[in-house]
């Protein structure tokens, strides 16, 4: 097969993005006579759009399914989306508003009618997107958390909870969004650092003409004060606690109490108490049996606590206390304050606590296993400081408050009993999967169910199993084959929002975890380390990137620098630097496909030479590394290793060396070196291929003449034969000449096409013979026309030196460089030298290095700084040669 002269990745990605979708190769079913690896894919809001978050998590998954299909695995990567309660209805709400309409004109069932419409219209756009980057998904499993399984599913597990005393209804304190007029739980509040005030205002103390001082941030929720509370330990209110103080405004009298949550720092130390709206009140309230009086209302208005507030919105509110204490004499002071303020998560509106009639799981057990769950390491974290977090958050979780005043989501499955009027009988409520035509109790026909919908979370939460059909049959062949899952990859923004909820529930239901693995990713920032935002312009397109550059290039600019658990910065540059490492590889293809023509080559390489079994040594241990770091989730310590095995060993060494042979008459020896050549390249796509799957695929295709895809190959193994330690140290001293050569030529600028005359002093005898018999490739890769060997050469006047480990390489310069240029390079060197030699000696006169380190290090290093000093007396001695 011929290759283009250009890699047209346009071209190549349209041709395998169709060929994996129409052999569904990436499609699974159970076999018991292999072992199963599952992810699931964290479902993005059928809102979405692929953005850089998007094809990073996605690149890596790809990447870990492909790794391990290749290892022989019967992989399984299910696809799906999720509903996104808020933020969709808030989408459609939008459409609406511009037609003029809410979603109260159209009526619930209408609305939800809607929705489900704009859903099949526009719900799976990301899910095309996923395609175009190359997602090895299994699209006939593609799910949906509002799809009918997963829905009989989400009711099933509400029936059990309930059933089982965890599901109850009452009062309390929930973070409540006025806008999306709905309770959110704590980690769906945002915290943002806002300019605000702090108010000091005088509370009279009972019978005596003394005022206790109160800051505080909020006083429009100051006439639903019920205490006031000091920290125990402040000896400036010892004296004062359990009197008797006046609310200002108000006239109500309430007590001062003490509680060790006080900040004594924040303020006068004295704060008010409002327990119906600061989740810290509410805390206080219940340890001091005080009343809940509420103030503000769903709608973020004032109530009728105090008829002259009533109605007005929160922030009128607090303009008019505040100038009403102001007026009243009761206003101290005011400062600029900042602090930090809840706002909602899908529309940015500022959270107001309030007291709701909800829908709670209770957790405490569920919590404790899933907690213990990763203490005893059945769920592994990577990285595992993620696991501190993790347990943290869910020894110190309270109840979930799971319901939601929306319309799209799963409508909790309780039913009320109801007469003729719409009112709710003396009954029981009724929990049933299914609408059930009477009521169980009375008989009574009229039912009607409740108006919230669930949590998102909750079905969320049930991912890992719920695509299995769990609601519908619990027991079913291809859950018990694919669950538990592998590997959940994620960004720590969701650890505790869906990770420990899916803990919780695979424990609860199914007795098991639901993942072996958590891998944890960064998130992506800008050149600079700030996070993308579409604010500050400097949000990257992924779509944008992938038609400028190549997805290839994209997912492996990505993976490289996916450090697990760090934040990655990323520009043009970096997509570029792939782009070029793409072409590099199809380059370096073309030239062996061109040399191999007709010839047939062995599939066995045919070692020969010192670089020959160099490269196989190389190759070997690039197998081992990244092996390794697929399988402990460092996607980027594999990524750079093959790019530097790929970019410099293979192709700036091997390839360079194997023309000496490629060019030879000899038939046999063409073949011979062509045979490591193709053998390498052949192992060493099938490594990438989890990365760059295109390419990799192309070029399979191309050396095998075949229409079977790589992922069907089996990963490269490590093999003992392959281990040529002793040559691939001799091949470090020909690199290491070769190298310096190079550098001497490159700072003097001598002409790339310029042959010199180079004499190599031995100053190690033992290595003598290494350069001796490997003559052919220094001067190949030196562009020496004239080489020298020898222990006694003497220094000539104007030549310059570079110095190896037990060598010494004169270049003659007459009529080459610049002889003051050369002093200059040589001052550079000795101050580097000087530097590494700092280094050495650090480390030497450091007590604990000499003591603890092993015996073999030591001595290295001492040995190192040996050398660095005849390195400098040796380049010492040059300078001398220029003076003259």
């Amino acid at each position: 097969m011929e290759m283009e002269k250009v890699y047209d990745s346009k071209k190549v990605e349209e041709k395998w993005v169709k060929y994996w979708i129409e052999n569904k190769t990436f499609s699974s079913k159970p076999d018991k006579t292999k072992k199963s690896f599952t992810i699931v894919i964290p479902p993005p809001n059928v809102t979405g759009s692929l953005h850089m978050g998007h094809a990073l998590n996605d690149s890596l998954q790809d990447a870990i399914i492909r790794f391990k299909k290749m290892q022989g695995y019967n992989t399984l990567w299910v696809p799906g989306t999720d509903h996104g309660g808020i933020a969709t209805q808030n989408v459609v709400e939008k459409l609406l508003k511009k037609e003029g309409k809410t979603k109260y004109d159209l009526g619930r069932e209408k609305f939800i009618e809607k929705m489900w419409q704009w859903r099949q219209e526009t719900g799976d756009t990301i899910l095309d997107q996923l395609k175009k980057l190359g997602c090895g998904l299994d699209w006939d499993r593609t799910r949906f958390t509002m799809d009918e399984a997963c829905s009989k599913a989400v009711k099933r597990a509400f029936k059990k909870f309930y059933d089982k005393g965890l599901i109850y209804r009452g009062k309390r304190l929930v973070n409540w969004c006025p806008r999306c007029n709905t309770a959110l739980s704590d980690i769906e509040v945002e915290y943002h650092p806002e300019k605000g005030n702090l108010w000091y205002i005088k509370y009279p103390i009972k019978d005596s003409n003394e005022f206790l001082t109160v800051a505080t941030t909020r006083p429009e929720t100051m006439i639903g004060d019920t205490a006031v509370a000091v920290n125990p330990n402040d000896e400036r209110y010892k004296n004062i606690v359990g009197k008797t103080i006046i609310l200002p405004l108000v006239g109500r009298e309430i007590k001062v109490v003490a509680d060790y949550i006080v900040d004594m720092q924040f303020g006068t130390g004295a704060v008010k108490v409002t327990p119906a709206h600061d989740a810290v009140d509410y805390e206080i309230a219940r340890r001091h049996n005080l009343e809940i009086l509420e103030v503000i209302d769903a709608n973020g208005n004032m109530t009728d606590i105090m008829e002259k507030y009533k109605g007005m919105s929160a922030k009128d509110a607090r303009e008019q206390i505040v100038a009403d204490l102001q007026e009243q004499g009761y206003l101290l002071k005011t400062e600029d304050y900042s602090h930090s303020v809840g706002k909602c998560y899908r529309c940015g509106t500022t959270i107001e606590p309030i007291m709701s009639e909800q829908w709670f799981l209770k957790v405490e057990e569920m919590s404790k296993r899933a907690s213990q769950a990763a203490k005893d390491e059945k769920v592994k974290f990577y990285p595992a400081s993620w696991k501190k977090p993790y347990t943290l958050w869910l020894d110190n979780l309270r109840d979930w408050c799971i319901s939601r005043q929306i319309w799209w989501g799963h409508r909790i499955p309780v039913f009320y009993c109801v007469d003729e009027n719409g009112n709710k009988t003396s009954c029981p409520p009724i929990v049933e999967q299914d609408t059930p035509a009477k009521c169980p109790h009375c008989g009574n026909t009229h039912l009607v169910q409740d108006n919230d919908v669930l949590d998102t979370w909750f079905s969320s939460a049930m991912w890992p199993f719920s695509v299995f059909n769990w609601g519908e049959n619990p027991d079913n062949e291809e859950l018990k084959y694919y669950y538990p899952t592998g590997v959940l990859v994620t960004g720590h923004e969701i650890l505790y929002l869906w990770v420990a909820r899916m803990v919780q529930m695979g424990l609860e239901f199914l007795n098991d975890i639901p993942f072996r693995d958590v891998f944890i990713h960064g998130i992506v920032r800008d050149k600079h380390g700030l996070k993308m935002s579409k604010s500050k312009g400097n949000v990257i397109n992924p779509l944008e990137i992938m038609d400028q550059f190549g997805t290839d290039a994209l997912r492996f600019a990505l993976a490289q620098s996916a450090a697990p658990g760090r934040d990655m910065q990323i520009s043009n540059d970096s997509f570029l630097a792939a782009r070029n490492f793409a072409n590099k590889i199809w380059n370096a293809s073309r030239f062996i496909l061109m040399n191999k023509g007709e010839l047939e080559i062995s599939d066995t390489p045919q070692v020969k030479e010192l670089s020959d079994k160099w490269i196989l040594n190389e190759y070997n241990q690039t197998i081992k590394t990244v092996t390794r770091a697929f399988e402990v989730y460092d996607i980027d310590v594999a990524s750079r290793t093959l790019y530097d095995f790929i970019w410099t060993k293979f192709c700036d060494w091997y390839i360079e060396l194997s023309k000496i042979r490629m060019t030879s008459e000899n038939v046999e020896e063409k073949k011979q070196v062509l045979s490591v050549l193709i053998y390498i390249l052949k192992g060493t796509i099938k490594m990438l291929a989890p990365i760059m799957p295109f390419i990799s695929d192309e070029l399979w295709s191309i050396f095998n003449n075949t229409t079977e895809s790589i992922v069907n190959s089996s990963f490269p193994v490590y093999d003992d034969k392959l281990v040529f330690a002793n040559e691939a140290n001799q091949m470090a001293v020909v690199q290491e000449i070769v190298s310096k050569i190079r550098n001497v030529r490159s700072e003097m600028n001598i002409s790339p096409a310029a042959f010199i005359t180079t004499k190599i002093k031995v100053l190690d005898e033992s290595k003598f013979s290494v350069v001796e018999n490997n003559q052919a490739y220094i001067k190949s890769l030196g562009k020496i026309k004239d080489l020298v060997i020898g222990k006694d050469i003497q220094r000539e006047k104007k030549s310059a030196l570079a110095v190896a480990t037990g060598f010494e390489m004169l270049i003659p310069l007459e009529g080459l460089i610049d002889i003051e240029k050369e002093k200059a390079r040589i001052n550079k060197e000795i101050k580097n030298i000087i530097a590494e030699q700092e280094k050495y000696n650090k480390k030497l006169s450091n007590p604990k290095f000499v003591e603890k380190a092993p015996a073999e290090e030591v001595a290295r290093i001492r040995q190192k700084l040996a050398d660095t000093q005849s390195k400098i007396a040796t380049l010492e001695e040059t300078l001398k040669n220029y003076e003259n």
